[in-house]
């Protein structure tokens, strides 16, 4: 008997479906994909129900659009695959995160009702709303003051991007909405409650974005009081569904969304997982010693341990969160394809415009090409990574991006070329700071967009970190991940290990370091670090003053 499993992946713009063959020769092929653009996109300037103008470091989202591209995808991928929809056994769901949805006991999320349609606060929090940065911060001291037991496996800071931040905000600027919300639900949770009919928590997303562990559960009564009296019972009136584990049956697809969705009513499906988190299983990275590396808007890192290790100025780390029975350590970048994309669609020049052109080429990928014409150390600039703030290690969302060395000889590939350097300096400060924990990684086995189609770029990861890469070929990790994940849960594989040897993607291009080029990206990467300390640890917090100053007049 055929049996397929439809793994979807909500990312930060779009939905992505991916129909997987789970048994037979063919057990691991990556049937048809299916993906739809959410209508809103990201609401960073104005809310679209009123037109408002929104504060600086918003990202909303409406609840709708995700829904919607749900009911697109799903019936489309099974049109492509041409399968029999009955031999659908599983579906997976990852999501971005943490991406916040206050919602009624029904599921309804509160910008679908009348009374709150034009209420910002009633909408979706993206992972990269960062503007509870100020109760992140408080929540940082206040935790740090009294020895929380759950600050040290947050790398002793909380991110403006984790749920408590978002919830107090919530709290503190819309009580109104607050209130009449019975839940504030992750949007993969979100989205498995739409298709099981009932409520519950990926453990792996809580335990990552909420402080949540199985010896202590979510911050305490007392803590969250001392924070706010309003939210001391947060945790037990919003967060308070089942939490269940990776790879586990949430449910079965109801009638109704049989209905709604296109899939098969009784299909499995699996508890929601977060969309970078996921990926391991489909990497075949689920030991320790090989680090799993996702490129795309952002980067994000995985590392495993065999022991409880309290890592500093990383994003987390939780028991089972990466890989059954080990430590899973994330960290990360805020932002590296979205800032590139940025300076193509910002400072490309008319010369390149026309060039680009003429190559039949974008022009991203044209000033790409040049940037790799250059050596190491050629252009004599030098970037900082941050704009989108800086996630790992200082975890600042208020500090912001830079160029050095910029003169009337510089053309944009240059200034891109520093841009990528930058993340790559910025990632061989995680992967040190992770080393001089005790974790060290033998190899980093990369997925994503940029991994798979820039080599330049993977080479230049290989030469700064100085240590080989793996790019596996799969075009849809974590969709892949999900189906992987879902056929445990419908019991197609016994465990996770049994399913990702029948189903990971399979390693396309591996880059080991250029030795001359590393010995350049060395002294490059020494100035990268004066700068990183200079204005990320406090000595010139000039970034901050310019950023407080525009927050100023613009609210005159």
């Amino acid at each position: 008997m055929k049996k397929y499993a439809i793994g979807i992946d909500f990312g930060t713009l779009s939905c992505r479906a991916l129909l997987v063959s789970l048994v037979g020769e063919d057990a691991g092929a990556e049937l048809a994909c299916a993906v739809c653009d959410y209508p809103h996109g990201v609401m960073d300037k104005t809310l679209s129900a009123s037109g408002e103008s929104l504060p600086a470091d918003y990202a909303l989202q409406d609840p709708e659009d995700y829904l919607y591209a749900l009911s697109q995808v799903v019936p489309e991928v099974i049109a492509k695959a041409g399968v029999d929809k009955a031999d659908v056994v599983s579906v997976g769901v990852d999501f971005t995160c943490s991406t916040l949805i206050p919602v009624y006991a029904d599921g309804l999320p509160l910008c679908f009702d009348p009374r709150f349609a034009n209420e910002k606060h009633a909408y979706v929090k993206l992972w990269k709303h960062h503007a509870a940065q100020s109760y992140a911060d408080r929540i940082t001291e206040l935790a740090t003051k009294r020895g929380e037991p759950w600050i040290a496996r947050m790398g002793g800071k909380v991110s403006s991007e984790f749920t408590l931040p978002k919830l107090w905000e919530l709290l503190d600027r819309a009580p109104e909405v607050y209130e009449a919300c019975d839940s504030v639900i992750e949007g993969g949770d979100f989205i498995v409650s739409h298709l099981v009919g009932t409520q519950v928590r990926s453990y792996v997303t809580a335990a990552y974005k909420a402080q949540y562990s199985e010896a202590d559960g979510y911050p305490s009564e007392d803590f969250l009081a001392s924070l706010d009296e309003r939210l001391r019972y947060a945790a037990r009136d919003k967060l308070s569904a089942p939490l269940l584990k990776a790879g586990s049956a949430a449910g079965r697809v109801t009638r109704a969304a049989a209905e709604n969705f296109g899939l098969p009513e009784g299909a499995f499906v699996s508890v929601a997982m977060p969309d970078a988190h996921v990926a391991a299983p489909a990497m075949g990275v689920l030991r320790p010693g090989k680090t799993v590396g996702i490129f795309g808007t952002s980067n994000c890192y995985y590392f495993l341990s065999e022991e409880d290790i309290a890592v500093s100025g990383i994003c987390g780390s939780a028991l089972d969160g990466v890989a059954p029975s080990l430590y899973g350590h994330e960290a990360g970048l805020c932002c590296a394809g979205d800032h590139f994309a940025w300076f193509a669609n910002n400072f490309t020049s008319a010369e390149v415009k026309i060039a680009a052109s003429e190559k039949k080429m974008p022009p991203l990928a044209y000033m790409i090409s040049e940037a790799a014409k250059k050596r190491p150390g050629e252009s004599g600039l030098i970037a900082l990574d941050w704009w989108n703030g800086n996630r790992n290690i200082l975890n600042d969302s208020d500090l912001s991006g830079m160029v050095l060395g910029m003169n009337l000889r510089t053309r944009p590939h240059d200034v891109l070329r520093a841009l990528i350097e930058a993340t790559a300096f910025a990632t061989r400060v995680i992967f040190e700071n992770f080393e001089k924990h005790g974790i060290r990684s033998e190899s980093l086995v990369a997925a994503g967009g940029m991994a798979r189609k820039d080599p330049f770029m993977m080479q230049m990861y290989a030469d700064v970190l100085r240590i080989r890469i793996e790019v596996v070929s799969s075009a849809n990790l974590p969709s892949l991940a999900s189906a992987i994940y879902s056929s445990v849960a419908a019991g197609v594989y016994p465990d996770i290990y049994a399913a990702s040897d029948a189903l990971a993607s399979k390693v396309c291009r591996t880059y080991v370091p250029n030795e001359e080029n590393s010995l350049i990206y060395e002294r490059l990467y020494a100035e990268y670090l004066t700068l990183h300390d200079y204005f990320g640890r406090g000595e010139n917090n000039v970034m901050k003053r310019l950023r407080a100053l525009a927050a100023e007049v613009r609210e005159q």
